[in-house]
């Protein structure tokens, strides 16, 4: 039988005991994106979603999201993060179908000094923000794209750094 680390020896789920790991400096970068319309480009550069500050919002529900990670995703552990940040850049392309030609790029950075990584607490932080844009603009368009959400870089842990080849 192959030892799997989340299996117990009862073949049920259990949650890895990390209190053997060394208490490193841990980081994690994430990126998702969101493309939409141009109508909604010009709601959030200029404010006047009827919902409120788009970007602002959904920062803070990026964060909120890192915070909450371990009560979302089973195995991970709580973790006391260190810091969160959330950025955004804005992409103009005419590549994307129909009249989607704006994309929002989302990176959300994360830390911690603990005994495990915080890998987990990115990606949730990059996807909720991008989720809650499309909460907080759909009832103009319901054809936004979420894109690619992935982990660009990671450091601290045994496992060392990761920084994701360019693609």
């Amino acid at each position: 039988m192959t030892d799997f680390t989340h299996i117990n020896d009862q073949g049920n789920a259990k949650m890895v005991d990390v209190s053997s790991k060394d208490i490193t400096k841990r980081t994690a970068k994430a990126h998702s994106s969101i493309t939409v319309n141009q109508a909604i480009y010009d709601q959030i550069v200029h404010h006047t979603n009827a919902k409120g500050n788009v970007l602002n919002t959904a920062q803070v529900a990026g964060i909120m999201a890192a915070k909450n990670t371990s009560n979302i995703i089973p195995m991970c552990h709580p973790l006391p993060l260190t810091g969160i940040d959330i950025h955004f850049e804005w992409e103009t392309t005419t590549s994307k179908p129909s009249h989607y030609h704006y994309i929002l790029h989302i990176t959300a950075t994360v830390s911690t000094t603990g005994k495990t990584g915080v890998e987990m607490e990115a990606l949730t932080a990059a996807s909720a923000t991008a989720l809650t844009i499309y909460d907080m603009t759909k009832a103009i368009d319901k054809g936004m794209i979420i894109g690619e959400t992935y982990l660009e870089s990671k450091t601290g842990g045994k496992s060392g750094e990761y920084h994701r080849s360019s693609h």
